[in-house]
């Protein structure tokens, strides 16, 4: 949201509430975004910030392959219990700790690669998510697709702005809804419209902002 990257920022406790603009030639879509934990403690939670969104992001770790199951996991629970034509974007993480044109996954467990994958030492081979699994997984369900840094902001705008460009303008201008989203690694990003807000109702936003952001 900052274009800041802190190596060392405590996991999200909750959800953590943020805001973010985009400028597209017809219209300003200004995001209202929970951030939602990651762990499976906090997982009853979710869809307390998800309900009425307009847009979510499900992040995994490109370097972690369990991260992608749970990534499906929220990918059918926001299909299953959220509105209607929500836009959803899938999105690896971590792409600076992937050799550039690795489409594949690589030797190495995944606890050796969590080994390095943290500090951000383990630099070319860490991929263990081949872009082409995960892509194909995407078209099938109709999903948003990109790999991104959050270290270097490899893609970052872009994922906001395709969500932006994603969603129709007549629900902008319809009643005000919801914006939140979900990351399997832990990460999340909502929606909402023109210079209209769409606010989250039925959500604690004061327990929400009081914490920290884990991206």
């Amino acid at each position: 949201m900052n274009n800041d990257f802190q190596p060392n920022k405590e996991p999200t406790i909750g959800a953590a509430f943020l805001t973010k603009k985009i400028t597209l030639p017809s219209r300003t879509i200004k995001f209202e975004i929970w951030d939602t934990a990651g762990q499976e403690r906090f997982a009853s939670l979710a869809p307390m910030y998800y309900r009425n969104a307009q847009a979510a992001l499900v992040v995994y770790d490109l370097t972690k392959p369990s991260s992608l199951v749970k990534a499906r996991h929220w990918v059918a629970e926001l299909q299953r219990q959220a509105s209607p034509g929500i836009v959803i974007a899938l999105v690896g993480n971590k792409a600076d700790l992937c050799a550039e044109g690795d489409d594949g996954a690589v030797g190495g467990t995944e606890s050796e690669n969590e080994e390095g994958g943290a500090d951000g030492e383990s630099g070319a081979g860490a991929r263990k998510v081949s872009t082409r699994e995960a892509k194909s997984y995407a078209e099938e369900e109709n999903l948003l697709f990109f790999e991104t840094s959050a270290k270097t902001g490899g893609n970052v705008n872009e994922v906001f702005t395709a969500i932006a460009n994603a969603i129709p303008e007549s629900s902008l201008k319809g009643p005000r809804g919801g914006a939140a989203a979900r990351g399997g690694a832990g990460g999340a990003a909502g929606a909402q419209g023109g210079d209209s807000r769409v606010n989250l109702e039925n959500v604690g936003r004061d327990a929400g902002a009081k914490e920290g952001c884990a991206c």
